[in-house]
């Protein structure tokens, strides 16, 4: 089977992603895509739902909705302890479709599920990914999945239109850049640094590599996370990644000001996203 590597390089079967008909309208527009990630169910289910409503109808082209998990390991104390009070206020994994179906039945956006492996193991993967496209998802995002393990994932993303995105890093070698960027499909996520995320006062210079590591890999469009927190850092990594993932300081926005201060952010990050002429 070959459509691993299609839908990557944006042939084949592409025109099916949501993620990837998100970042090519943004290219079009001359932008790059701004990502806003959410924990659902902080501070509760319709609060996520309503923030995530603010951050597409603010600047937002996708949305990552990660699921609380007790044990995570890329996680950085801002977001550990909203998803630790998410659990704590009685979150549970099925709830995560209906934050999906609620941002997709209001935007146009394209609305990611962010989850380590174990929770969809436990619900079962066949029928994550039937409700997660029932509930209109683009897809999943997995940082503790590789494509070596990744078979049953394959298959029932395969037979629900589903986004398979993987991650890549500075210390990710050409042989596995390769298998990651073949087996993804909508988008890469490149890690730009080695370690939790955060908000951070700079751009990690490792990020410009992984891009162009990526790239050479043969992935048509990578978007690069962690550490971003401003229209400036928006605008720096814009200028070489198809998009820019923000987390940390949209919780923290969240956390401080409510669903308006997430806005407010919003708009001012999605300043930074237009290309130079």
């Amino acid at each position: 089977m070959s459509t691993a590597v299609d839908n990557t390089s944006g042939a084949g079967t592409a025109a099916l992603s949501k993620s990837a008909a998100a970042i090519d309208r943004a290219a079009a527009d001359g932008r790059s895509a701004l990502i806003g990630y959410l924990p659902a169910g902080y501070p509760g289910v319709q609060e996520t739902i309503d923030a995530g409503i603010a951050l597409a109808r603010n600047g937002a082209d996708l949305i990552e909705i990660g699921i609380p998990y007790s044990d995570p390991v890329m996680d950085g104390h801002v977001i550990q302890a909203a998803t630790t009070e998410a659990l704590a206020s009685g979150f549970r994994v099925s709830q995560v479709f209906d934050v999906v179906a609620g941002i997709t039945a209001a935007t146009d956006a394209a609305v990611l599920v962010m989850t380590y492996w174990n929770p969809v193991v436990r619900l079962g993967v066949e029928e994550f990914s039937r409700r997660l496209a029932e509930a209109g998802g683009a897809g999943l995002i997995t940082p503790d999945l590789i494509p070596d393990e990744a078979s049953e994932w394959m298959a029932a993303s395969d037979k629900y239109g589903l986004d398979r995105v993987f991650l890549v890093a500075p210390s990710s070698t050409p042989e596995r850049m390769k298998s990651t960027v073949a087996a993804s499909r909508g988008f890469v996520y490149a890690v730009s640094i080695m370690g939790v995320t955060g908000a951070r006062t700079s751009v990690s210079t490792a990020a410009r590599d992984v891009v162009s590591a990526a790239r050479a890999a043969g992935a048509e469009r990578v978007c690069v996370g962690l550490g971003v927190s401003n229209s400036g850092h928006v605008r720096e990594i814009g200028a070489y990644a198809d998009g820019v993932i923000v987390g940390t300081a949209l919780v923290a926005a969240l956390r401080d000001g409510g669903v308006p201060a997430v806005a407010d952010l919003a708009r001012e990050l999605s300043t930074g996203t237009r290309k130079n002429s």
